[in-house]
């Protein structure tokens, strides 16, 4: 069978007979003529794009609702329509279709066997990149970093498990987590929807999923690129979930809605293939311990454990780059044993003062703010000493947009000098000091 390949990934292929999909013949007659039903379609070849299969698979399907007396041909349409055969619900279709919405609103797209997406995971695993460092540097390339910082990440991008940064806030954990996917480059085939057991899962989240352009067939070209690979899926770039201090247990389940009687992934089957970034752990309503116990199977076995509304459970892959980003100090928020789990635990800290004074002067520059020699060394020598010389990525922007509103306020052209520093400094931290109520 031909494969396509696409940057490195190996694409699903299209499936040639509805004998070969997996999913239950019945299920599929369902959602073809819920489709019908809902986007009250006529032309198989209409029908094709809308439950993504090709032509010929969508044709059996029609033959095979034709047969069971749920639809009827309409006649030869005109020449515009390539003398197509119509398709109409017959009475028992449109009663059929009705039943079939009760027990489940979803149709469109024809979901893809757990088992069939399995394989394309292994296809496109995050485990199979291989990150150069020219490739990780060019991703970092606007960040300011230590020197032996790429030394840490490069092997542990490279390895796909799971990574914990930790360190004093305010130095680019986040900055570097979005570097990391930058450096993936890549694109994968995420399904717009799942099956398992007879349920739907959708799993395609534009949010989520940044979709790649589509090729378009130009009906004038001899070589026709439909049917080179299998468009239940979409052609998208690596996917990244951020989530932060609203990240909750129960974000990490199935969701079910009771409405449409349809699953949708939850946000770490979202990011299969791709990157899952905890931020600011320890901010969450969970125990940061919680948490991080819910990723130990994940994290160990690669694989998740999912249950359905009806309580059984099932396995899925899991195939995901963890990031964890925290302010505190890991061993006072995790146990040994789940710190042990994590692969790689890296500590961002502040800048030294040379690299502090680098982010100082391309920050100047992007914000078009002279530098001063005196103003500098007065924020270094009167400054700095107040917080014990502990520098961070974050204060060279606070400061400079601090004096920049000040210029602005008092209608005079951009510039640094002490007094302006003196008045900046003040905003970046309150004086400790008891409040009378």
């Amino acid at each position: 069978m031909n494969m396509q390949v696409s940057n490195g990934v190996q694409a699903p292929p299209a499936p040639k007979r509805l004998e070969g999909m997996q999913l239950p013949l019945s299920m599929m007659r369902d959602i073809l003529i819920k489709t019908m039903f809902r986007r009250n379609i006529e032309m198989v070849s209409d029908m094709s794009k809308i439950i993504c299969l090709p032509i010929p698979v969508t044709q059996e399907l029609m033959d095979l609702a034709r047969s069971q007396l749920l639809v009827e041909a309409t006649g030869t349409l005109n020449a515009n329509s390539g003398n197509e055969m119509g398709y109409r619900l017959t009475d028992a279709g449109k009663s059929r279709a009705l039943d079939a919405l009760a027990q489940s609103e979803y149709f469109g797209a024809m979901p893809v066997p757990l088992d069939v997406y399995h394989e394309q995971i292994k296809r496109q695993s995050i485990r199979n990149i291989s990150v150069s460092r020219e490739r990780l540097t060019t991703a970092m390339g606007h960040l300011i970093l230590p020197e032996d910082l790429l030394d840490n990440l490069g092997p542990a991008v490279g390895a796909g498990r799971s990574i914990l940064m930790y360190g004093p806030p305010g130095n680019g954990k986040s900055s570097i987590s979005n570097g990391i996917r930058d450096a993936l480059g890549d694109k994968i085939y995420v399904p717009r929807a799942i099956e398992y057991s007879g349920q739907v899962i959708t799993v395609y989240d534009p949010i989520v999923h940044s979709a790649a352009e589509e090729q378009v067939d130009d009906p004038n070209s001899l070589r026709r690129t439909s049917g080179r690979f299998d468009t239940r899926y979409v052609r998208c770039e690596r996917p990244t979930v951020i989530t932060g201090g609203e990240l909750s247990l129960d974000m990490l389940d199935l969701v079910y809605n009771e409405t449409a009687r349809t699953y949708q992934a939850p946000l770490q089957l979202k990011s299969t293939g791709g990157i899952f970034i905890v931020d600011d752990l320890g901010r969450q309503a969970e125990p940061p311990q919680a948490l991080v116990n819910r990723w130990i199977v994940p994290l160990e076995e690669n694989k998740d454990i999912l249950a359905l509304q009806s309580g059984e459970k099932f396995e899925v892959p899991f195939d995901t780059l963890v990031i964890f980003s925290t302010n505190f100090h890991p061993n006072e928020i995790f146990d040994k044993a789940a710190l042990r789990r994590i692969f790689y635990k890296i500590k961002i800290d502040g800048p030294n003062q040379e690299n502090f004074l680098k982010i100082f002067a391309m920050v100047a520059r992007k914000r078009q703010m002279p530098l001063d020699e005196g103003a500098l060394i007065h924020l270094l020598n009167n400054r700095y000493p107040e917080i014990d010389n502990e520098y961070a990525n974050y204060q060279p922007i606070f400061l400079i947009d601090q004096m920049i509103s000040i210029c602005e306020f008092e209608g005079i052209p951009n510039q640094m000098t002490p007094e302006l520093i003196d008045r900046a400094w003040a905003n970046m931290f309150v004086k400790e000091e008891v409040i009378v109520h």
